[in-house]
């Protein structure tokens, strides 16, 4: 009996078990189903989740609700926007809940959340994205008691989420990256202690000014909640400030016009390594063995009201005197550090808020520097007036605080500037309501990026006038180049602090530019050292960077160089004028003497697309054919004719296409413009070239060496890789030609070849024959019209000659000179003719035909001995 009632109760339990595994998969639709109406019926967006699921072992003997990818997409006047993203969402649950009817309470013990992001928005006309809660009826007191709300949760959790808010009005951008949060606490009671911990990143902005930018926040903290007034008070809390300590008292209160807050600050201890501490840890090290002396507080508090119109009044004084620190293993110290910096509000009006610096001083070595500002009016039209005095050897810095340098810096900074403008004067280039005084300047400073190229600054100078900024002196040296710049700067508060273009006008003058000095290129990647990998490692090579013309300029350059090395090419007495301005270099009246003569160049250079772009016109005058054609690629491709022709060039070329994006250089399959040129004083090398060797051993009434190109004009267009060569005129010495056709930048070619060429140049025997004409006869002879094509390529040509119509043409001629002779001479003036030429064998009936085909016979031998073709005798034929 035992027996049996066991084996009943364990198929109880298989089945029990069976069906918990179950659940979740043929409920899975409906589960879907309900969350998504639910939530429909309560917002008024986009919603949507990838999955819902329902399992009873995760959490047993608890219920867990996952909903993956859940987004919420706000619509007008936010369409598109995205409210809430959430990659993960549970709710822990007790089974029985599941089992609720409609107007049950559902507790809820527990909820944790990932990889989500909340965006919060107000608009220019205050209106916030997430008032998205359908506008119905309200419910009356019975059904608001028939729905109760109550949650039993126990903890909760969020990890790696992101917060943003902003306001257009304010023009406030508030980023809150990589937030953890967690607390525990029995929210079914009304009052209660949560403890919590949070990490997070914060970035600030203010009206395109950063004042935050990825500090490093922690708080733990016990957290009085008196959820049915919503105040929630801090109790036992520790916060960090990147390193800086500090510590809270007082509450925040939810009120119907906003938040109340009444919150007092302050670091809980007065060390100067409390300031240490507000550096981020990237660009600092550990404090322990950190030596100081004197103090740094910070205490504050925030009182009032926080709504759409207020804020809390508040008080933050940050404060030291006379301090000073020491790193270990460093050899300079900080000395005589004073700060006395308060930043208050006293009206609960933001715009009333002001900062003011009243002393920044420090010390190192015999090196002293001192800053002041004041600033008011911060949100609507901000008021800065400044001054900065003193004295730095950059070289001190690294051996006073750990800086993280791949080279140590050197060179002496020296200021004593004084300013005060309004941000509004600023953004409209109103320089005269921007008053400026005094010098800034750097000698002696070297810098090397993480490439190893380094650049000395020798001497620099700017000077501050009431309404410009004036670069008086900018000596450089970098590579194998040097360069000096002089100018205006137009817009360097509006470049400062409002991301605005850098306006500017500028001369500059070099004695040698090398251009790859100023390039951006991949460099090896280094091999893994045995210590930091077991495994075999290679070196490779890092993609080079796209090269970018900054946005931020926009500027006029003039420039003289006496050298610039370019690739390969060397170019002389360089000037011109540059303008930058988005992301491109307008080029205007270049100029420059290379390969023997000059080139000028007008054109453009843009980087704006993915795809570098420019156009050109080049005027090239007196080149050296031989230098230009062998060092310009890009020639070689439009005309190969390197070491064939010898002389000078006048050329105009227009030309644009795309760039290589690492190396600005052009990228030739997509090359399109047209060029035309005019050779001078050119003399031909046949024997340097394949082609002219093959044209001349199958045309051989030309010498090619001999051939006069002087003056020669030609006319090519260039697309898609392809060359087209309008027909273009020569003359050797009688003998007309005219040459056309296209060839590719593959070297494939397909050109035509028309000779007008006198009987004369048609070999010995042809003058033969001439010569038995009377001199009348020789000169009604017509010049014999002659085609040749070449294929082919040019290392390869293949030469064809229209060899037939040749014979025929002229044949043609001599039997129509005979046929007039025996119309005007008679019969037996030709047959004499014909005896005195023909076979013993020949018959005088035979005259008159033999005569045509002894004539067409020796035309024919005497082309085919032309053309290089083995010569074809006839038998005279029997009429």
């Amino acid at each position: 009996m035992t027996k049996k009632i066991l084996i009943s109760v364990g198929i109880i339990i298989v089945l029990l078990i069976g069906t918990l595994f179950a659940a979740p998969f043929l409920f899975k639709d409906q589960i879907k189903a309900k969350i998504t109406e639910a939530i429909n019926k309560k917002v008024d967006a986009k919603v949507s989740f990838a999955a819902a699921d329902l399992s009873l072992f995760k959490n047993f003997p608890n219920a867990n609700v996952t909903i993956e990818k859940l987004l919420i997409i706000n619509k007008a006047p936010f369409e598109g926007d995205t409210l809430i993203y959430l990659g993960e969402l549970n709710l822990k649950m007790s089974i029985k809940e599941l089992f609720k009817g409609e107007n049950e309470t559902m507790n809820i013990d527990g909820i944790t959340s990932k990889n989500g992001l909340i965006n919060i928005v107000f608009n220019k006309d205050g209106i916030a994205n997430y008032d998205i809660a359908l506008k119905d009826d309200k419910p009356s007191a019975e059904e608001e008691k028939s729905k109760p709300l109550a949650l039993k949760v126990q903890n909760y959790k969020i990890e790696n989420f992101k917060f943003r808010y902003i306001d257009e009005k304010s023009k406030i951008k508030m980023v809150i990256d990589s937030l953890n949060h967690e607390g525990t606490g029995d929210f079914a009671a009304q009052k209660l202690d949560l403890n919590t911990k949070t990490t997070a990143n914060v970035s600030l902005d203010m009206d395109k000014v950063n004042y935050m930018k990825n500090i490093h926040l922690t708080l733990d903290a016990v957290l009085g909640m008196d959820l049915e007034k919503s105040k929630y008070t801090f109790k036992e809390n520790k916060a960090l400030i990147n390193q800086l300590p500090l510590e809270f008292d007082g509450f925040i209160q939810m009120v119907e016009a906003g938040q109340e807050y009444d919150l007092k600050f302050k670091t809980p201890t007065s060390s100067f390594k409390n300031f240490l501490g507000l550096i981020p840890s990237a660009y600092s090290s550990s404090l322990d063995k950190v030596k100081t002396t004197g103090d740094f507080t910070i205490v504050g508090f925030a009182k009032g009201l926080y709504s759409d119109i207020t804020v809390p009044k508040f008080n933050v004084e940050i404060a030291s005197n006379n301090a000073s620190f020491q790193y270990p293993d460093l050899p300079k110290s900080v000395r005589n550090i004073v700060i006395d910096t308060k930043i208050i509000n006293e009206t609960g009006v933001l715009n009333d808020t002001y900062v003011n610096l009243d002393k920044l001083s420090f010390a190192i070595d015999q090196d002293v520097f001192n800053a002041k500002a004041n600033i008011r009016n911060i949100t609507e039209n901000a008021l800065v007036d400044a001054a900065l005095k003193g004295i730095i050897n950059l070289g001190n810095l690294s051996k006073a605080y750990p800086i993280k340098l791949d080279k140590p810096l050197s060179g002496i900074l020296k200021a004593d500037v004084t300013t005060k403008f309004d941000m509004q004067s600023v953004e409209k280039s109103q320089y005269e309501n921007i008053k400026n005084a005094g010098m800034m300047g750097l000698t002696g400073f070297k810098y090397a990026d993480e490439n190893g190229k380094t650049m000395t600054i020798s001497n620099a100078l700017i000077l501050f006038n009431p309404s410009q900024v004036n670069l008086k002196q900018f000596n450089a040296t970098t590579g194998k180049s040097d360069l000096s710049v002089t100018g205006i700067l137009e817009n360097f508060y509006g470049f400062m602090f409002k991301n605005q273009e850098l306006k500017g006008n500028f001369n500059m003058s070099s004695n040698q530019l090398v251009v790859s000095d100023f390039m951006t290129t991949g460099e090896p990647a280094k091999a893994k050292t045995a210590e930091e990998s077991t495994e075999t490692t290679k070196a490779t090579t890092k993609k080079a960077d796209a090269m970018k013309i900054p946005a931020f300029l926009n500027c006029t350059l003039t420039a003289k160089a006496n050298t610039v090395i370019y690739d390969n090419l060397t170019l002389k007495a360089v000037s011109g004028k540059l303008i930058v301005k988005d992301e491109k270099v307008t080029l205007q009246n270049v100029k420059t003497s290379i390969f023997g003569g000059t080139i000028g160049l007008n054109g453009a250079v843009s980087t704006k697309e993915k795809t570098p772009v420019f156009n050109m016109d080049l005027n090239l005058n007196q080149v050296n054919i031989a230098e230009s054609f062998t060092q310009l690629d890009m020639l070689k491709k439009i005309a190969p004719i390197a070491g064939i022709i010898n002389g000078k060039l006048n050329s105009t070329i227009k030309l644009n296409g795309n760039l290589d994006a690492t190396e600005l250089t052009p990228d030739l399959k997509t090359l399109t413009g047209d060029l035309l040129g005019q050779l001078l004083s050119t003399t031909v090398s046949a024997k340097n070239s394949t082609l002219l060797t093959a044209l001349t051993s199958n045309i051989k009434f030309i010498d090619m060496s001999k051939v006069n190109l002087n003056d020669l004009k030609a006319a090519v267009t260039f697309k898609d890789g392809k060359v087209n060569v309008k027909p273009f005129n020569i003359k050797y010495q009688d003998i007309k030609a005219t040459i056309g056709g296209t060839h590719g930048f593959d070297q494939s070619m397909n050109y035509n070849l028309k000779f007008d060429v006198p009987a004369k140049y048609l070999g010995t025997e042809a003058n033969a024959l001439i010569a038995k004409l009377t001199p009348t006869d020789a000169a009604k002879l017509e010049n014999i019209p002659i085609n040749a094509m070449m294929t082919g390529n040019f290392s390869n040509p293949k030469i064809a000659t229209d060899m037939k119509t040749v014979v025929t043409n002229l044949t043609n001629q001599l039997v129509k000179q005979q046929k007039e002779k025996l119309v005007t001479k008679g019969t037996s003036a030709i047959t004499d003719y014909i005896n005195k030429n023909k076979k013993p064998t020949d018959t005088t009936k035979a005259a008159t035909p033999t005569t045509k085909e002894e004539v067409k016979t020796k035309a024919s031998e005497l082309l085919n001995g032309l053309f290089n073709k083995k010569k074809k005798t006839e038998e005279p034929k029997t009429p």
